[in-house]
């Protein structure tokens, strides 16, 4: 399984393409990764990023 970056900006691009091209929720990202919900929103929303549910991407 990949790793998720830990740096929130490449956690971003990391986020942001894997929803694009993978998953069509933020739900079904978290648990094919099994990470922590809060966690990646918290990490993202100290970059100033939150997730929008009709893009499914972090804006």
């Amino acid at each position: 399984m990949t790793t998720i970056p830990n740096d929130p900006v490449m956690l971003l691009s990391f986020v942001n393409t894997q929803l694009r091209d993978n998953y069509s929720s933020l739900e079904e990202f978290i648990f094919a990764y099994q990470c922590d919900r809060e966690e990646l929103e918290a990490k993202l929303k100290s970059i100033d990023y939150e997730y929008n549910k009709e893009l499914n991407k972090f804006v």
